[in-house]
């Protein structure tokens, strides 16, 4: 395994989005949906307006250009290249932290609140609230390299990210994670290879509530047991259908821009605080830069496939590295403290915002960044 980090910089040819234009002219859509909300999903009506714009109005040289301000680099981890970008604070009290996004997101997620976590003092905070980031693309994810064997689950990346934390001289470093990015950060907090300090997460994931709090819930831990089953039954499907058959959904997301866009932005409403559309939450031009980091990389099945890997059996073992939990009012899972104590064993820090749903650094970034520093602002490592 060659442990050198090449510089790595995002250059797309015309010619792709050339084809992608092209595809996006010829789209066949289905009839329209015959009820007057998303309860069946995304409406016709509305993706034909986000896909007129994407096929119009929509630049992705912007967003190239954007993400190339910051340094990229890719490295080979167990086989697999890793990409990630790298942004070192102009602190040299600076803490190291790694920031890793989730489906159905990427590492558009933190272009927002790259730059208050890295320089805090131009951004209205002070000194001691700085930290280099490293933003990996998870496996399958991005620019990193597709897995061609089965084993890449949640417990793999989180070693993975152990070496690639270490390997950037970061001997001791702290980790952040939404969505899978929560499940891998909890993982390296389970295997606590002795290098991690603590870590934040923003989807609480915990095994089933003990007998006494089943017993006697309190208001708010019966509406979250109601928030997760209505996921369950009327939310969850997309996540049975990539873990169940990843390949056979990936030929429509593939080949078809539309679908793959629908199949990702359906989440940006139903997960977001209060939305009516995504765009009451998010820029349209974000949520399609987001869109193309899966299209340009032809990701659609290889991300779906991590749902395969851990989503059926997820890691819920003890965690005793001293933790930190924001819950945002709209987020699929919304623990108590005490149900989330059950597996967090060290748990220091908890907030519940009064803003913001799943994609919390993207929708609320500067209530998302105040959380990741209150959190490690409050521990005394």
């Amino acid at each position: 395994m060659s442990d050198m980090v090449r510089d790595f910089r995002i250059d797309i040819p015309q010619t792709a989005l050339d084809d992608l234009k092209t595809r996006l002219a010829m789209t066949r859509f289905p009839e329209k949906e015959p009820v007057d909300n998303w309860s069946q999903g995304i409406p016709l009506a509305y993706v034909e307006q986000v896909a007129e714009y994407w096929r119009q109005s929509y630049d992705w040289r912007r967003c190239e250009a954007l993400l190339n301000k910051y340094s990229h680099h890719m490295t080979e981890i167990n086989g697999l290249d890793i990409h990630f970008m790298h942004i070192r604070s102009p602190e040299t009290t600076a803490r190291p932290l790694i920031l890793t996004h989730g489906w159905p997101g990427s590492i558009i997620e933190f272009m927002d609140v790259i730059g208050p976590l890295t320089d805090p003092v131009a951004h209205g905070g002070e000194a001691k609230d700085a930290f280099h980031l490293v933003v990996p693309s998870l496996p399958g994810f991005g620019f990193s390299g597709k897995p061609v064997e089965t084993g890449w689950g949640a417990e793999k990346i989180a070693g993975a990210w152990d070496i690639l934390m270490t390997r950037l001289g970061y001997d001791r470093y702290f980790a952040q994670g939404g969505d899978w990015g929560a499940i891998v950060t909890s993982a390296i907090g389970v295997q606590n290879l002795g290098h991690c300090a603590a870590i934040h997460i923003n989807l609480v994931v915990v095994g089933s509530p003990s007998e006494e709090l089943l017993k006697n819930p309190t208001p708010q831990e019966q509406a979250a047991f109601e928030r997760f089953a209505y996921y369950q039954t009327q939310g969850g499907g997309y996540a049975e259908i990539q873990r169940t058959k990843p390949q056979t959904l990936g030929y429509g997301l593939a080949d078809s821009p539309v679908g793959q866009m629908a199949w990702i932005v359906e989440k940006f409403q139903g997960w977001a605080d209060g939305a009516i559309t995504p765009d009451d939450s998010f820029d349209r031009d974000h949520l399609l830069d987001n869109v193309m980091i899966y299209w340009l990389n032809n990701a659609g099945t290889s991300s779906a496939r991590l749902y395969r890997e851990s989503f059926g059996n997820p890691n819920i073992d003890p965690v005793s590295l001293p933790t930190g939990c924001s819950i945002f009012p709209d987020e699929i899972m919304t623990p108590s403290r005490r149900w989330a104590e059950q597996r967090f064993k060290n748990l220091q820090y908890w907030s519940e915002p009064e803003q913001g749903g799943h994609f919390a650094a993207m929708e609320v970034p500067d209530i998302f960044v105040e959380e990741v520093r209150s959190c490690f602002g409050s521990m005394n490592l």
